[in-house]
């Protein structure tokens, strides 16, 4: 009998342990604490009768930053990682044991009854194995002999690949990534059409690069990948419910023999499940369930969204602009990441250069020229900002590589590293980068805590607005209800946000180009899928919602600190609730219509409901052709509310309908209250 294992990924740090178990029974369908506890979160896996596929790593890729690995690894004389160095290997086995010992002592591996089915050491190894040459092939085979000598009794993977990509994350100043649901149930059922066994779903829950944990290439804050579960848990229709379908489909396929089983290709577009080799069960390019649009509401908990009372208070960076409070000196333009050791995204560059006003090439219009390998720069001269500057995705204005992956990747330095920092005056450049530097490692506000701390003097009265390098304080209650929260920054430019002191991400209201790649085009899930074939969200921000998970809420006052380092207008700053608004249905005769509200809400109205041919989609429905006369009577006495309802779509229930011939279709579009 053959077998097919269906999987999808939950990166854990991305949610909160109180998201685990839902995320989970839907999805059924070194610092361990807190979200960092893998113990508790395979258990919990284990609690809804699941299998688990263990991505050791240490490097994991994922966009995480630095590919998951610490970064004082950077540190250790002599290290070159993912390649035969004995300094990373021998830290390797260190951390690569301690996870070992800690499932095998909790009972979590298969042979002890657990959930642990596979384990993978490394990740995708073979796309970066080339540039290491032979040193490349020895890691790998130690990779191997190193995960043998565990005996964990289970299969085990060095950098299998196994996974079926949802479109793609999202980065600062790029559309948002679409990947059609028929598309993808497409892919999955050609897999095992063509004899596949083991697929991964990658992601089936994003989540959220909470503080200060996403990668490069600048990597959202956001990580919800368009997943069938949406950054918040919530289910991502008709995703979730189209590969559902399929998935039951294939399950019961499972119980035949290989010779028994039929997966038809159809059309170059279409996959047909054919059980019994006669009835179709499922088709990829048909969705039978429902669709629906979410909508985010205003924090109830408040009288208006404006009742946010502001403080604020300037970074302190009057020592800097006076080119003082380094922590240390040198006569070069060292790398970034090799002097913060990542305790923060600000490293300040200073130096003092005497210009004699009387000399020959003096200018009072002089040209600042920084060659840069970092995403964003703020210069200073003689205590005034002079000028700033980003790198974008896909438009580079500096020199810019990938940092967190790629072969090497540890080696490509972050920051103004060498340099050249040059002044320019017509045909006369003064090259600095010789100069006595000093360095000041992150912010004053990072070193004093200042998102949990209650000795910082706060000042109120008239808010600043576009004021760069300044933090904002507000308290707020927490929206009434379970729906998920979010952080409306309309207005703030570029900083990071903190609620109740845990940090929320890095936010930047950047808005992608309206013409950037295809310019969002209609999509189409026709032909081959590439990365931006179906972007949406053209010409605007990002990102401006942002993730406050509810265990990070507390009953009575809640403490928002945001540090604004471009300059922006929080009198403009809101929290919302995200719930499902508009429900909508699209389907053949000789199916059976189901809708749900979640929540406990109802279905309060039905807005649309035609029987026949009729046309556009969920949120611009409109009769065609031919039309039944009673089908939004009908769907009315079904539904209206009620928290769910379920119509067969045949003729007994509708009535007669002529459309010449054509399949006739039920299309209903509802709201929920």
């Amino acid at each position: 009998m053959r077998k097919l294992l269906i999987s999808g990924s939950i990166h854990y740090p991305r949610s909160t342990p109180e998201m685990w178990p839902e995320l989970i029974r839907k999805a059924k369908k070194y610092n361990f604490e807190g979200r960092f506890d893998l113990v508790r979160f395979l258990k919990t896996i284990q609690e809804q009768g699941l299998y688990s596929i263990l991505r050791i790593g240490p490097y994991v890729c994922a966009e995480w930053n630095y590919g998951g690995l610490p970064v004082w690894l950077h540190q250790l004389p002599g290290i070159a990682l993912r390649t035969d160095n004995q300094v990373f290997e021998n830290e390797m086995v260190n951390f690569t044991t301690l996870i070992v010992n800690m499932i095998k002592q909790e009972g979590l591996l298969a042979p002890q009854g657990g959930p642990i089915i596979i384990a993978q050491i490394e990740n995708e190894y073979g796309d970066v194995e080339g540039p290491y040459g032979d040193a490349g092939k020895r890691y790998v085979q130690w990779c191997a002999n190193l995960a043998e000598s565990f005996n964990i009794g289970v299969p085990g993977s060095c950098a299998s690949k196994v996974m079926l990509h949802n479109p793609w994350f999202k980065n600062w100043g790029g559309n948002h990534p679409h990947r059609p649901a028929q598309d993808l149930a497409f892919s999955v059922a050609r897999f095992y059409q063509r004899e596949g066994t083991l697929q991964n779903y990658y992601m089936y829950h994003g989540g959220t690069n909470f503080d200060r944990t996403a990668g490069g290439p600048l990597v959202a804050t956001s990580y919800d990948y368009e997943a069938p579960l949406d950054e918040y848990g919530n289910l991502n229709q008709p995703k979730w419910g189209h590969l559902k379908e399929l998935h039951e489909a294939l399950i019961a396929m499972g119980m035949l023999s290989s010779m028994e089983m039929q997966i038809t290709l159809t059309t170059a577009i279409m996959f047909g499940v054919l059980p019994d080799c006669k009835t179709e069960s499922h088709n990829t390019a048909k969705i039978n369930v429902q669709t629906s649009l979410m909508v985010r509401l205003p924090n109830k908990a408040e009288s208006e969204p404006s009742d946010l009372s502001w403080l604020w208070t300037p970074e302190m960076i009057g020592d800097v602009l006076q080119g003082n409070g380094g922590h240390f000196k040198t006569n070069q333009l060292k790398e970034q990441l090799s002097v913060t050791i990542d305790a923060s995204d600000y490293l300040w560059y200073m130096t003092r250069v005497y210009l004699d006003p009387k000399g020959p090439n003096f200018s009072n219009q002089m040209t600042l020229r920084v060659n840069t390998r970092g995403h964003g720069l703020y210069a200073y001269v003689n205590g005034e900002l002079v000028g700033s500057q980003y790198s974008t995705s896909g438009n580079y204005s500096f020199v810019f590589e990938e940092t967190n992956y790629g072969a090497f990747y540890d080696t490509i330095p972050v920051g103004i590293n060498g340099g050249p920092v040059e002044l320019v005056t017509g045909n006369t450049t003064w090259d600095l980068s010789s100069n006595e530097w000093s360095y000041k490692i992150g912010l004053d506000g990072e070193t004093k805590q200042i998102f949990t701390s209650q000795q910082i003097k706060w000042f109120n009265g008239e808010i600043p607005a576009r004021r760069p390098f300044t933090w904002y304080k507000t308290t707020f209650k927490a929206p009434i209800g379970d729906e998920a929260v979010v952080l409306d920054l309309n207005g703030m430019g570029k900083g990071a946000a903190w609620v109740n002191g845990k940090g929320i991400g890095r936010f930047w209201l950047i808005k992608s180009s309206p013409t950037a790649d295809n310019g969002c085009a209609p999509c189409s899930y026709n032909g081959s899928f590439y990365a931006n074939k179906c972007d949406t969200n053209c010409g605007k921000s990002t990102e401006r919602w942002y993730h406050v998970p509810r265990s990070f809420l507390q009953d009575d006052d809640n403490t928002l600190v945001l540090f604004e380092e471009a300059g922006g207008d929080p009198l403009q700053v809101s929290f919302q609730t995200i719930t499902m608004g508009t429900v909508c249905a699209d389907l053949e005769e000789g199916h059976t219509m189901n809708l749900a509200c979640q929540g406990g809400h109802t279905i309060g109205s039905v807005g649309f409901a035609s029987f026949g041919d009729p046309q556009g989609t969920c949120g611009g429905f409109s009769e065609g052709t031919c039309n039944g006369v009673d089908a939004l009577a009908i769907v009315e006495e079904a539904c209206f509310g009620k928290t769910e309802c379920s119509i067969d779509v045949n003729e007994e229930m509708f009535g007669s309908v002529d459309c010449g011939g054509i399949t006739r279709r039920l299309a209903v579009q509802a709201k929920c209250v």
